[in-house]
């Protein structure tokens, strides 16, 4: 029987959006998953909201509080540590992620695909809202990345992404700021031969609560697994992900 889709779901104070992403969770994705919302304090106002959900009945969301170190790079950390094996999923707790596109990426995980991504800049895909500055760097990167190096997919930077589990735990993860973690398993799992494919999608700024995303902050770290990206690619033999 397939493993379960584990679903990590890094929050900061979303009491406000979760019962919407709940609701979006549970009406668009068929199939069998585990979601794990993954806070970094005993006050985050999400807390409350997802133990109202599992009383009610939805117990296959949990709450997991982060064990590595505070900020999102931790939680996708602590999340990432639930999932021993299949597929792993990254969605935002800001409801800005297109959830239709996730039975069509568990289809290609078991296709034998180990990374796919939902791309807001490859054809038919979009992005709605967002600092333009932001939205430049990074359709800039993910087309650079694309044409210039090959990585098979126009949305390198992009966290909705979903990963085979054993292929991220094989990996040392190494990102320092943040959201760059998706940037930098992407780039890894190109350069380790690994199959990557790309899903377009729809992009949505949030319209409640406060994003975290610091972008003067975290552009070296992008940065440096962007330019990392040019090294000598490992060639990999073709085995899907273990199910």
């Amino acid at each position: 029987m397939p493993d379960p889709l584990h679903i990590v779901i890094p929050v900061y104070n979303e009491a406000a959006n979760f019962p919407r992403l709940r609701s979006a969770i549970l009406s668009s994705i068929k199939t069998t998953f585990e979601a794990y919302v993954v806070y970094d304090f005993d006050e985050d106002n999400t807390i409350p909201v997802v133990k109202q959900a599992i009383a009610e009945g939805d117990t296959q969301f949990h709450l997991v509080k982060n064990n590595v170190g505070r900020g999102v790079l931790g939680a996708l950390r602590t999340g990432f540590a639930q999932a021993k094996a299949g597929p792993m999923l990254v969605v935002m707790g800001d409801l800005s992620d297109d959830l239709s596109l996730v039975d069509r990426m568990v289809e290609l995980h078991r296709q034998g695909y180990h990374l796919v991504s939902g791309s807001r800049y490859m054809k038919g895909g979009q992005q709605i809202g967002g600092g333009l500055l932001k939205k430049t760097l990074s359709r800039v990167a993910g087309a650079s990345l694309y044409w210039f190096r090959g990585i098979p997919t126009h949305d390198s930077t992009n966290a909705f992404k979903l990963y085979d589990a054993q292929m991220v735990n094989s990996f040392t993860i190494e990102s320092q700021g943040g959201f760059e973690i998706s940037l930098e398993i992407t780039v890894k799992a190109f350069l380790g031969g690994y199959r990557i494919t790309e899903l377009p999608t729809t992009w949505r700024d949030r319209s409640a609560g406060e994003s975290r995303f610091r972008l003067w902050h975290w552009l070296p770290k992008y940065l440096h697994w962007y330019f990392y990206a040019f090294q000598a690619r490992r060639e990999r033999p073709e085995t899907a992900p273990k199910q």
